[in-house]
């Protein structure tokens, strides 16, 4: 059999007529579409209305174009919001307000030659200087502009782009800086302020086909700067699935997902990134590098491929990655929980992990959580609020449940009906042994979608005179709820420290393992009376963050490090794992050009 007849046979299709570009739902311009200030698209955020009540705009979400009576309530109760006093946000900032491009008209000329897509365009500079951190939206909205930003904004349009444009600014001693979903929430597109080299941003946005998709061995290869929902809706095309969904799913990149080390609401069934990548292309100043095999494991000597991952721009750029995928299931069920208290859900999850019979997506919410995620419901029809006191008299009358101490499980079950059906009951069971009561399909998938409208909340909450921010961590079984109680203490006291009366921490599993598990935290406080409510901010969630290290957890579970979270990097890991990154660094990037200081800092203009 020839080779073009071994190819039909594998459905393998991976010539250039094959190549398939993605229609983006985020144009090259990204604030046509996006906020500059802010998370998500322009048309749908948080609002109070002239009566008053917050509301939800646009159409994207299921609670869209919605009143929320019960969020307004809960706002004003829990941070003592007063909704009449609004700090309206900057709408842009003025040319000289933002720092002047330090790019030289050498440079502009030799890309011009390489045809290579490039603008020093101000507000396209500042949009790809920043991700999502608190002091990011703040400074954009309230605060001043950064003190640095990219020079110049460059668009490769394939991998051989991305070489040329590495073998050029490593001659001309110039810093590039990978851009992908802009989502980061660690600072790890932000430049560092005492760079005076010229720092090129590389917008990967326009590096988006799908390369070739091979059926036989239910493999696709995608170039790295293709946005989630764009890559998971070109694969559903086709009756694939990667899996792979976190909560920035809409807006970041594939590349990101490597270059962070990412994990998804899925990965009990599809795994996190680490189990889905194949090969990953990174392009660095000593050439490509890849592994040019697409088998499914090899034991040759150590893998070296798997600096690309975790590497958060710090070594080359990634641009091309081979992932898994699967047939796209028969059906998905969403199901819930409710226990009646956290430890009892925790202890829940444990067995269900322990009997490893985790569905798709099992998550939990602390009372706290459970409570915001029922002041997101809007209002319903005289039989659905019937319906929801019979459920709360049967709780708390019948099953003997405290309202004030109630959380809540959310499910989802995916594959064929048969087994989810199965599936289903045997978590049932496991569930009613820890006091469990089911509450229905309906919650669930309440509770999975809200995931994705949450993360608008808080440039309301800047809004009133709210800071809030999420972080997470992994930690062991045995230490999941000292370490949970531990954070809430210490950021209580702390609080009470500073004399700030209304706060909001709480916490939720969100992924499970044989060992451990994913737990997030959600912090937010009123700044009134406080100068510097950004500083405040970060001194508390520091302090949190040293007590999640000495309750046993992890840095990151998948936010990554970048410059935020480098303190702990350093102090945590070994002298030996320093060592080997150290010297990786200095092998692939000798010049230093991947310089934007995560993980560990090093000189500017050398290593």
């Amino acid at each position: 059999m020839d080779e073009k007849e071994s190819n039909e046979t594998l459905k393998i299709s991976s010539s250039p007529l094959a190549t398939t570009k993605v229609q983006s739902v985020i144009p090259k311009n990204r604030s046509e579409v996006l906020k500059w200030n802010g998370w998500g698209y322009r048309d749908s955020k948080f609002k109070v209305t002239d009566q008053g009540m917050i509301r939800f705009t646009g159409n994207r979400y299921s609670i869209g174009e919605t009143d929320l009576p019960f969020f307004t309530q809960w706002v004003q109760q829990v941070l003592n919001i007063d909704l009449t006093l609004r700090n309206v946000p900057r709408e842009k900032f003025s040319s000289i307000d933002i720092p002047p491009s330090r790019v030289s008209t050498k440079l502009l000329n030799i890309l011009k030659e390489m045809k290579i897509d490039h603008t020093t365009d101000s507000s396209a500079r500042l949009l790809r200087s920043h991700g999502q951190t608190l002091y990011d939206i703040y400074s954009l909205r309230y605060g001043k502009c950064f003190p640095r930003i990219c020079d110049l904004v460059v668009w490769p349009a394939n991998h051989n782009d991305v070489v040329s444009i590495v073998e050029l600014v490593n001659v001309h001693n110039i810093v590039l800086v990978p851009f992908g979903g802009g989502t980061n929430v660690s600072g790890a597109v932000s430049c560092p302020a005492n760079e005076n080299r010229c720092i090129v941003s590389v917008d990967t946005s326009q590096m988006n086909r799908l390369l070739w998709l091979d059926e036989s061995n239910l493999l696709v290869c995608f170039e790295a700067g293709v946005i989630g929902q764009d890559l998971e809706r070109e694969l559903n095309k086709r009756g694939y699935t990667c899996g792979h969904e976190p909560d920035s799913y809409e807006f970041s990149s594939l590349g990101g997902w490597v270059a962070t080390r990412a994990s998804g609401m899925k990965k009990n069934v599809y795994g996190n990134i680490e189990d889905l990548v194949i090969d990953a292309k990174m392009v660095t100043c000593r050439g490509v590098v890849e592994k040019n095999s697409k088998v499914p494991r090899m034991s040759s000597g150590p893998d070296f491929q798997q600096i690309v991952l975790g590497s958060e721009g710090t070594l080359g750029i990634i641009t091309e990655v081979t992932l898994k995928i699967r047939p796209l299931p028969d059906c998905r069920v969403y199901d819930s929980v409710v226990f009646p208290d956290f430890e009892s859900g925790v202890k829940c999850m444990r067995e269900v992990a322990k009997q490893r019979c985790q569905p798709v997506s099992i998550r939990l919410m602390d009372n706290t959580q459970f409570r915001f995620g029922q002041a997101l419901r809007p209002v319903e029809n005289t039989f659905g609020n019937l319906l929801d006191t019979f459920k709360k008299t049967y709780l708390t009358h019948v099953c003997g449940f405290r309202l004030e101490s109630i959380c809540v499980m959310t499910l989802l079950f995916e594959g064929k009906r048969s087994k989810v059906v199965s599936h289903r009951s045997c978590i049932a069971k496991i569930a009613v042994s820890f006091g469990g009561v089911t509450a229905g399909e309906r919650n669930g998938e309440r509770g999975y979608m809200l995931t994705f409208v949450i993360a608008y909340i808080r440039d309301l909450a800047l809004e009133y005179r709210v800071v809030a921010e999420s972080f997470e961590t992994s930690v062991s079984w045995d230490k999941t709820l000292s370490l949970c109680d531990n954070v809430k203490k210490t950021v209580a006291n702390e609080c009470n420290k500073l004399n700030i009366k209304y706060y909001l921490i709480s916490c939720r599993v969100t992924q499970t393992y044989d060992s451990g598990c994913c737990v997030y935290f959600y912090f937010g406080f009123n700044w009134t009376g406080l100068d510097d409510p950004v500083s405040t901010y970060h001194h508390i969630e520091t302090i949190a963050r040293d007590t999640i290290m000495a309750s046993g957890g992890s840095i990151s579970h998948h936010h990554g490090v970048g410059k935020l979270r480098s303190h702990w990097y350093e102090k945590h890991m070994s002298k030996t794992v320093l060592s080997l990154y150290s010297a990786s660094k200095k092998m692939l990037d000798p010049n230093n050009v991947f310089a934007n200081g995560n993980l560990i800092s090093f000189p500017l203009s050398k290593i």
